[in-house]
């Protein structure tokens, strides 16, 4: 047998287009569509051979190829055109941090997945999506970030359904050396590790990044010939059991601020993107607890005015949870080291109402050791307050300091080619910069009608081509006949309405609901004179197989006679079926059970191409709806079963489609323009595509989260004098509290019109309590139908007068702006400067009849 060695043979770029190479290595080509078109002319048979690959491309493409497009003026001059673009995109100082904040920080966020490139299948679902958007808008709007996630080796399942509905699930591995991933080498260029301790042994961690714009993104590997354990924690994402998913979460956040030290970073501020990184706060406050020479304590309170935590769940379900026996395993030094008990250490991941103590939820655990914390919708902040009210029992639930940032998407990631090129035309210069702004979409408005008509029919081809190549892959692997193939796909056509579902199959989600009276089904999806199709995507976790029986009623049902070719199908949902759906869809289905859809990003998508949302009112659709820009499904009313809720709301998905979307849609004039709907496109665009971009997200999170974080730090939390002294007044208050005493001086069953103020009186002893750390408010709540109590507001009173006995006058005044049945009381606060939220030390004392 001959032995060979091997060897790679890179084409080498010619000089007046070797900046090829550089951009191929940053993922700005993602959202910037100009350059991946370079590659189509050079090789457009190779460019679609290859899955659209830039890194890929530039291995495998000819050196006469390369020559021939640096011999073309006319590809030289768009090459020039995209290295200017990308050089000054990333040379600007002129971005909107610097403009805004220009402030010198650092903000670290963590997330276990990253939805950055279907080339790059480090991702799930919606999680990683959003993360990978978080990033590119933190690119776009100059934020100094830098991000941490793992490199799975396998990344997520690729799915295939097999001609009975079965989903079927296998790994790839990863092919890195067709990625831009690399290593990150030292200065005598040799590999960096970094080490974590898992199980007692010691685990390496291969340190590589990616280059997201200005951002840059670092992975831990543990896949590497250092370790001879635990090598597969890198390979799977959300796989394994409860002791690979532990160890997977230690890499995450005490391995990634490991790496973050080793590579010099000193971040202002940790973000993290839900639980998974959660155990980045012991690895901060080991580290504070060293360099600073300070207890756990004093510690502890260094690194809660430092990080922020995104919770993404709406049920108890989606949190993770471990067994307190392992946790005992995975940190038994931990405790002795902190200082603390091991009964202390396990509290932090458990309620004071926790009898048994069974359990570590690492939600609790982050929400504890946060100075900010939010949900991803205005109605997500509110479940979530709900969710994790026994964090801060003695708080009323509307004033749980859980906050809400709504998810936004990166628009340029998910704007159709087509349709960019449209507003490119018509919105104003440079509009890409302030596309967070409501006013820049306004000019959406002015797109002539048949324009608009036109170019979303062309997106809407490209959707019908992705369709039929899927379904006829899938079909001709399943040994379906050719007339079965033709008959499913002959009659689908850019004029027909086209419907879409795509989503991660979780029986909340409801995927099925529209099959709730295929009766009714059959009649609205069978008028030869208004074609209606439904298309649906998805894949459903391995483990979930109530996620997976969906994927077989939705595949029963499409193989039934009346639904052949009107009900369809596609496999192996992922970021490039996605882009073809939301852009080329007419209508946005989504149909969860309310309220158990914290965003919901997809409509967002959706919206930005000029797809109307039709949806429960849930997530972010319930701030998006204004009436005109897309329709709804069923009530916020609460219903007995959900038996009851969903006969109710897919009655009405069949009311609406039959009274109101198909009769307007297919309402033409001559030219086949239906003006009413290109009109609710325009406002589905309009008022939507700035309010939820990426970008406005992020400021939301400058605004609101990173930024109050730093100045904390900056002004308080950095300086050991302050903090020592602010513990101080926390043990204190906690200890003392329950000695203030409130009297009411106030009249009671007062009648007063809406819009006028009432003065309230009230007296204090403040038993213990130094009064400058005090706040005393009135308490004001409206009584709704006799029962339930809603807070209309609280107001903060002035000391009028000190009495001969010690005690102190406080007064005020209280309005309420709308008519009914109000009460107040009054209550005292702990206040304090250094206090993030008034609300973190679960202290109240209110006014009680003694």
């Amino acid at each position: 047998m001959y032995i060979f060695n091997t060897l790679t043979v890179l084409p080498k770029l010619p000089k007046n287009i070797e900046g090829l190479d550089k951009i191929a290595n940053n993922l700005w080509w993602t959202w910037n569509t100009e350059y991946l078109e370079l590659f189509k002319l050079i090789d457009k048979d190779l460019w679609n051979r290859i899955d659209k690959n830039p890194i890929k491309f530039m291995k495998l493409v000819s050196q006469e190829k390369l020559e021939i497009a640096s011999n073309d003026k006319e590809f030289v001059a768009k090459y020039e055109k995209v290295k200017n673009d990308f050089n000054s995109y990333m040379d600007s100082k002129n971005t909107y941090y610097n403009k805004n904040y220009g402030k010198d920080k650092c903000i670290a966020y963590f997330s276990a997945e990253y939805g950055l490139d279907e080339t790059m299948p480090i991702y799930s679902g919606g999680l990683g999506i959003l993360s990978g958007d978080h990033l590119k808008s933190s690119s776009d709007l100059g934020i100094p970030l830098v991000a941490v996630g793992m490199l799975y080796k396998e990344g997520y399942f690729t799915q295939k359904i097999d001609g009975y509905g079965n989903q079927l699930t296998s790994y790839v591995k990863v092919d890195i050396d067709n990625m831009p991933i690399f290593e990150i080498k030292d200065e005598n260029e040799e590999p960096i590790f970094i080490k974590v301790e898992i199980d007692n042994k010691e685990i390496y961690c291969k340190l590589y990044e990616v280059q997201v714009g200005r951002i840059r993104l670092i992975l831990l590997d543990t896949d590497n010939d250092k370790n001879t354990e635990y090598r597969e924690l890198t390979h799977r994402l959300y796989g394994g059991d409860k002791v690979t998913r532990i160890a997977q979460e230690i890499v995450l956040g005490i391995g990634g601020v490991r790496a973050l030290k080793k590579l010099g970073y000193e971040p202002d501020v940790y973000h993290m993107n839900e639980g998974h990184s959660a155990f980045l706060i012991l690895e901060c406050i080991r580290n504070i607890m060293k360099e600073k020479q300070v207890s756990f304590n004093v510690a502890k309170e260094i690194v809660i005015s430092k990080t922020a935590f995104t919770t993404h769940t709406a049920v108890p379900a989606g949190i993770d949870i471990f067994d307190i026996e392992l946790i005992k395993r995975m940190f038994s030094q931990l405790p002795e080291e902190f200082g603390i008990t091991e009964e202390e250490f396990l509290g932090f991941g458990m309620t004071k109402t926790d009898t048994y103590r069974k359990s570590f939820n690492m939600g609790y655990f982050a929400l504890k050791f946060s100075g900010k914390r939010n949900g991803v919708s205005k109605l997500h902040g509110k479940v979530s307050r709900e969710l994790f009210k026994e964090v801060w029992p003695n708080t009323s639930e509307n004033e749980v300091p859980i906050t809400h940032v709504t998810n936004g998407v990166h628009t340029c990631t998910w704007l159709a080619p087509g349709m960019k090129k449209l507003l490119n035309e018509y919105l104003k210069p440079f509009w890409q910069e302030e596309l967070h702004k409501d006013s820049v979409w306004k000019e959406v408005y002015n797109i002539p009608n048949e324009v608009l008509s036109k170019t979303h029919r062309e997106i809407k081809k490209k959707l019908i081509r992705e369709i039929k190549k899927n379904i006829k892959n899938r079909y001709t692997r399943n040994y379906e006949s050719y007339e079965e193939i033709n008959e499913t796909l002959e009659s689908l056509k850019e004029t027909d309405l086209i419907i879409g579902f795509a989503r991660r199959f979780a029986t909340y989600k409801r995927a099925t609901m529209i099959f709730e009276d295929l009766e009714r089904l059959t009649n609205l999806l069978n008028d030869e004179t208004k074609p209606v199709k439904l298309v649906f995507a998805g894949k459903a976790h391995p483990a979930d197989l109530q996620g997976q029986e969906l994927i077989k009623r939705i595949q029963e049902i499409a193989k039934m006679p009346q639904f052949k070719g009107k009900i369809l199908l596609l496999e192996n949902y992922n970021m490039a079926i996605s882009r073809y759906l939301i852009s080329g869809v007419d209508v946005w289905l989504n149909t969860p059970r309310r309220p158990y859809e914290a965003s919901g990003t997809s409509g967002q998508k959706a919206a930005v191409n000029a797809a109307v949302n039709f949806s429960v009112l849930d997530g972010w659709w319930e701030e998006g709806y204004n009436g005109k820009n897309g329709f709804t499904i069923g009530t916020q009313d609460t219903y007995s079963s959900n038996e009851e809720q969903d006969k109710a709301d897919s009655d009405d998905i069949y009311d609406k489609l039959e009274y109101e979307i198909i009769p307007e849609f297919f309402e033409r004039d001559e030219n086949g323009i239906s003006e009413k709907w290109i009109n609710r496109m325009k406002e589905t665009m309009a008022t939507n595509s700035g309010k939820y971009s990426a970008n406005r997200m992020l400021i939301d999170y400058l605004n609101d989260i990173y930024m109050p974080l730093s100045t904390y730090g900056e002004k308080y939390f950095n300086n050991l004098e302050k903090v020592l002294e602010f513990r101080k007044f926390k043990k204190i208050a906690k200890n003392v509290w329950d000695s203030i005493i409130i009297t009411n001086l106030s009249e009671s069953n007062v009648k007063i019109s809406a819009g006028e103020k009432q003065k309230v009186v009230a007296e204090v002893n403040f038993g213990n309590v130094k009064k400058e750390h005090a706040k005393v408010e009135a308490y004001v709540v409206k009584i709704i139908n006799g029962t339930e109590i809603v807070k209309v507001n609280s107001t903060e009173l002035k000391e009028i007068a000190e009495t001969e006995n010690g005690r102190y006058v406080y007064e005020g005044e209280i309005e309420m702006n709308d008519g009914g049945n109000y009460a107040y009381t009054f209550r005292v606060v702990p206040k304090h400067e250094m206090l993030i939220n008034e609300q973190d030390l679960d202290l109240a004392k209110w006014l009680i009849k003694e």
